[in-house]
């Protein structure tokens, strides 16, 4: 069984409007939303045993902060890869997860994460900003998911239930 978390990044700021999509930072709520749910995962003794995050700047933040709210001590990979990314590019890139590893926390971007838990779930769900969709997975290798393999949908969190 593998764990995926898959966290929307946090509410970014659109005020200064000459910053190129990737390099929006996050808002005030943002880097609060963002600490909560590191919060929550520490709580609940959910820590990821590996943080990927999409290069943009707010998914940078968003994952720097949970990443020490939470207690994580591992270093967070950034990847180009994940930016703005769709199922078929996120499933390819969970099939580069070294199978040792079998609990990872992947922070990202609408459409394609909530495209990714309702593919892999089943279930049609929103991710709010900040918000974690934990799923677990009936694999023993990454690169046995596929658009096909079906998990469980086991937890849901958004920050205004924290």
């Amino acid at each position: 069984m593998k764990n995926l978390y898959l966290m929307r990044h946090a509410k970014s700021s659109w005020k200064d409007n000459h910053l190129m999509d990737h390099e929006r930072p996050l808002k005030k709520r943002g880097r609060k939303d963002a600490a909560a749910m590191g919060d929550l995962l520490s709580g609940k003794k959910r820590l990821p045993t590996v943080i990927y995050s999409s290069t943009a700047e707010r998914a940078r933040e968003t994952a720097g902060i949970v990443a020490e709210k939470s207690g994580y001590l591992g270093e967070v990979r950034h990847d180009r890869k994940l930016y703005l990314a769709e199922p078929d590019t996120l499933v390819a890139y969970l099939h580069q997860i070294p199978d040792e590893i079998d609990c990872i926390l992947l922070v990202g971007h609408n459409p394609g994460l909530e495209a990714l838990v309702q593919v892999l779930s089943g279930k049609i769900v929103a991710l709010p900003t900040a918000a974690i969709a934990h799923l677990q997975l009936p694999v023993e290798k990454w690169k046995d998911i596929s658009l096909n393999t079906r998990g469980e949908l086991a937890h849901l969190w958004v920050p205004k239930d924290k």
